[in-house]
Order: structure tokens, then sequence, then C-alpha cells
């Protein structure tokens, strides 16, 4: 009698437990997709998306503000050069979406040593907030271009670390006024190495991975082939895009002629953008058409005036 009883309640208690695994699983299931469902979306690109290249090409001024000899970015009304961006970044499209870019002299170099002994001094904080909040007003990225005198690169760049964890927020480096402890910015070319920026760029890809980031511009300035030393051991690095702007001056054919000789000495993996100069390279002949700067090859995936 036991027994037969103890098999007539065992099917029941098999029934019980199911349906309680049942129930503990909807309520996981629940619970996961309400967490999926309220997660914080990643931060994004000001155009949308997290990957720079090639769903964008980058076209931009550079300046500081009310300093027209430093670049167009500097003169007349700030939200007046991001309408000019815009339109002008149309010719330079391509296949692609413009990313307009804002690119900003954080670090500025001098002739005079200043207090400190370092040629340079650093833009307040409050013309960067003001300048951020432009770009996001026009969906632009905001590059902070590092002129270092007798700084070291590296110090400047850690310095701005509160606000390259903006998603919109990259770098541009101006190794050209990158000088040694007993020289004088403007008297000599000053120079990097692949070395310098490549542990740059490995700061920066942590920077990324720390705040969940988007793709974040390395750009470095070239003027000319002797700017950059040792440029293999400028690696690959996670989340970052490095990009090098050929910056040279004069008539089209000299600028032209630059581009290829720097661009056939560059590495694989960085990326050529091509600078423009509304007065300097008008003082040498006509200045260079969107055509003929989409024209060179390989096409420069950044475009900027200065």
């Amino acid at each position: 009698m036991g027994t037969r009883y103890r098999w007539q309640i065992q099917p029941r208690f098999f029934v019980i437990l199911a349906i309680l695994a049942g129930v503990i699983a909807s309520i996981w299931g629940l619970t996961a997709l309400v967490g999926v469902l309220t997660r914080p979306k990643p931060p994004e690109l000001p155009g949308g998306g997290r990957v720079i290249f090639p769903d964008y090409r980058l076209f931009g001024y550079s300046g500081y503000p009310g300093a027209g000899a430093l670049g167009r970015l500097g003169t007349g009304d700030i939200d007046a050069r991001l309408d000019e961006i815009v339109a002008s970044g149309a010719d330079y499209a391509g296949d692609r979406k413009v990313m307009p870019v804002m690119e900003l002299i954080a670090t500025m170099v001098h002739a005079t040593p200043g207090d400190d002994g370092l040629y340079r001094t650093r833009v307040a904080d409050d013309v960067i907030a003001s300048w951020l909040e432009t770009a996001r007003k026009h969906k632009a990225m905001l590059l902070l271009n590092i002129q270092p005198g007798r700084s070291a690169m590296f110090d400047e760049v850690r310095y701005y670390e509160k606000w390259l964890v903006n998603p919109d927020v990259s770098l541009a480096l101006d190794p050209e006024w990158a000088v040694g402890p007993d020289e004088v910015p403007g008297k000599v070319f000053g120079h990097t190495t692949g070395q310098e920026l490549d542990a740059i760029a490995g700061w920066v890809s942590e920077l990324v991975a720390a705040n969940n980031l988007p793709e974040k511009v390395v750009l470095y300035h070239q003027l000319h082939e002797d700017i950059v030393t040792d440029e293999d051991l400028l690696q690959p690095a996670e989340g970052v895009v490095l990009i090098k702007s050929v910056d040279g001056i004069g008539t089209p054919t000299a600028k032209t002629g630059l581009y290829y000789r720097i661009a056939s000495r560059t590495p694989e993996h960085v990326h050529l953008g091509f600078k423009l100069f509304f007065e300097e390279d008008a003082r040498h002949g006509p200045l260079m058409t969107p055509a003929e700067v989409m024209d060179l090859s390989p096409e420069p995936e950044y475009v900027l005036w200065e």
C-alpha cells in the first residue's frame, strides 16, 4: 500500500518541480530582458556609429580663438565657420559621409620661454568647453592640437585626459614644434619618433577601452620627411585611428610631390590626410581644387584647411 502511494506522489512532485523551474526561468529571462532594454547605449561618434573609416571622411578647419593668423577657424563667428565646414566638406565627400572637424590649437608654441621655460601655453578649460559645445551643436569632432615646444609631447597629451574621455574629442599632434631642451621653436624643426607616437596611441587605446568609447583619432602632422623617424615602431592600437596629415606649403606641384614622397614611407595601417593653407598656398599659385585633392592616390581621408 505504502509503495503504491509513493509511486502516485512522484509524478505530481515532478510536475510541480517542472512548473517551479519554468517560473524561475521566466523570471530570470524577464530580468535579463529588462537589463538589456535599460542598459545605456554605448557612446557614438558625432555622426553616429562607433567606427570612423571607411564610413566617414573627415573635413575641417584649424585655429585658435581670435587669432586669424593661426587658421580660419579662429576668425569671425564660430558657428558661421562650422556652416562653412559643412558646406565645403561636401566637395570632398566622394562616396562617404563627411564628419566636420574643429582642430583647436590647445597647447600653443611660442618663441619665448615663458615662466616655466617650456615655450608653450595651454588653452583655458572654458575655451575647450565652448568649442566642444559648438562642435556638438554641429555634430562635429573636436581635435585638440598639441604644439609642445620644450614640453614632452606625452605630458601635454595626458594633461587633456579629462577632455579626451569624451567620445567626440580626439588628438592632433604637431611634432614640428616638439624641440629639445636646448632648442628654440621656430629656429629649428622639431621632430618625433615612431616609438613616441606608439606610446601615445597605446595610452589612448587604454582610454578608449576603459570608457567604452567609439574609435578615437590620433593624428600627427608632417611638414617634411625628416620630422618623423623610426615610423615602423608605430604599431596599430585597438580603438585608435592613426592619421598622418601631410602639411606642405607651396604650389600644387610641390604639395603633390611631398604627399607622394611621404605617403610612400607611411605604414599601411596609418591613414593619410592633406592640409591646405588659405593664405600661404595662395602666395605660391592657385589653391588646389577639391577635385585635384581627391585625385591624389591614396585618396586623403582627412582634409584640413588652415
